[in-house]
């Protein structure tokens, strides 16, 4: 069976509008995978791991295990699965149930990670500006600017 990474239903709006179509240049993100990689790794940089409880089924559809791993986020999926479980056997490749519970703890990472951006990116326009900042706050979370302008004040 073809794993697939599911969004929950109160995120599916969320994750909707993080999504770059066309000309819109205040989302940031070309795909749907992209997406929930950013969310999954915030997720856990906040230690923030939350199940889904209702996914959709339509827009966003469950984006293919395949997707995420052309995109180069497996090494992210392995990651937070050997995290998590503190057990070496969850990164077998020839195990289906191993490769289930992978996709789990990945999808509950990635689901506390929107929690934090609906938090952070409400009433925001200009998300692709706003996640700049808070990857700076996220890098730097220390680090007040050296001119003594704190921009961290405005979020």
């Amino acid at each position: 069976m073809l794993n697939r990474v599911r969004v929950a239903k109160d995120k599916a709006d969320l994750v909707r509008s993080l999504l770059r179509q066309g000309d819109l240049t205040t989302a940031p993100f070309p795909t749907y995978a992209d997406i929930l990689a950013f969310a999954a790794a915030l997720g856990a940089k906040r230690q923030r791991r939350s199940p889904i409880g209702a996914a959709v089924s339509r827009e966003p559809t469950p984006v293919a295990l395949d997707i995420f791993i052309s995109r180069g986020y497996d090494r992210l999926i392995q990651l937070l699965a050997i995290v998590s479980t503190e057990d070496a056997k969850i990164l077998s490749p020839s195990n289906a149930e191993a490769e289930a519970q992978r996709v789990a703890i990945f999808e509950e990472y990635a689901n506390g990670g929107l929690e934090i951006l609906q938090g952070e990116l409400r009433g925001v326009i200009d998300y692709t500006e706003h996640l700049l900042l808070l990857l700076t706050f996220e890098a730097n979370p220390d680090q007040p600017d050296p001119d003594g302008f704190d921009l961290r004040r405005f979020l």
